[in-house]
């Protein structure tokens, strides 16, 4: 499934100076052809079809230094990129939470990360706390980065045509170094919290930290998806002075 014309997707990797930025799933050069036009960036590729990585290597000879071939996921960026990297790209839809995890991981590398993925999934990491569609992965990429969505991508722009929408969506990294909190609870902390999303809060986390020595904490009372990232900071702390 490729888009036929994508140019705009590529002005959301901006760059103040020469940066370098990977393409996660070049597939026939779509979106290469516009970054490799540009000349404030240096463009690296990462796809794991081996058709696609012969096409590109036929028809943008240019690239293949920098053309990796395998799975992005499994790619050690703080070797590859020691100085850091954006990220851009057409992301595979059955395997960009997983892309955005790997980001997450590696937050101190990327400070900015594009990606055209499922609208469904665009619109739930970049919603506010009070919605439906806000859980885990909003949580946590919002807590270190700045989320936009950009635009919606219709349907009848890919051949063969999807069941779904598309869109694209900006991650920046925001000005947080590191939480007011221990961050590896956190993590916990907020996918216990979204582990039983219709029950509150005080039987999720319990039924993962135990009782807390019948401790209450004013958000008990509230779903999940009602706390901000603050909220679920300021929990972290609680349950890390309560647990038993």
């Amino acid at each position: 499934m490729e888009p036929d014309v994508t140019p705009d997707a590529g002005q959301g990797a901006q760059a103040a100076g020469r940066c370098d930025v990977l393409e996660v799933g070049c597939g026939m050069g779509v979106l290469t052809q516009f970054l490799l036009r540009r000349g404030d960036i240096v463009t690296y590729g990462a796809e794991i079809d081996p058709e696609s990585v012969e096409y590109l290597h036929a028809h943008y000879p240019e690239f293949t230094p920098r053309l990796m071939e395998g799975d992005f996921l499994k790619m050690n960026l703080r070797e590859l990129f020691p100085g850091g990297v954006k990220i851009i790209g057409n992301f595979p839809y059955n395997i960009s939470s997983q892309i955005f995890f790997k980001v997450l991981e590696n937050r101190d590398l990327v400070p900015e990360c594009v990606g055209m993925i499922q609208k469904e999934v665009a619109v739930r990491l970049a919603e506010p706390p009070g919605s439906k569609e806000y859980g885990i992965l909003s949580v946590l990429l919002q807590a270190w980065y700045d989320i936009e969505y950009l635009f919606t991508v219709n349907e009848t722009v890919f051949n063969p045509p999807p069941k779904v929408k598309s869109a694209v969506i900006r991650l920046r990294r925001n000005g947080v170094e590191r939480l007011a909190c221990d961050e590896t609870l956190f993590v916990k902390v907020v996918k216990a919290s979204f582990g039983q999303r219709r029950k509150m809060i005080r039987n999720s986390l319990r039924s993962v930290f135990g009782n807390f020595g019948g401790a209450e904490h004013p958000f008990f009372t509230q779903r999940a998806e009602q706390l901000s990232v603050a909220d679920f900071v300021e929990l972290t702390d609680w349950v890390a002075a309560n647990r038993t």
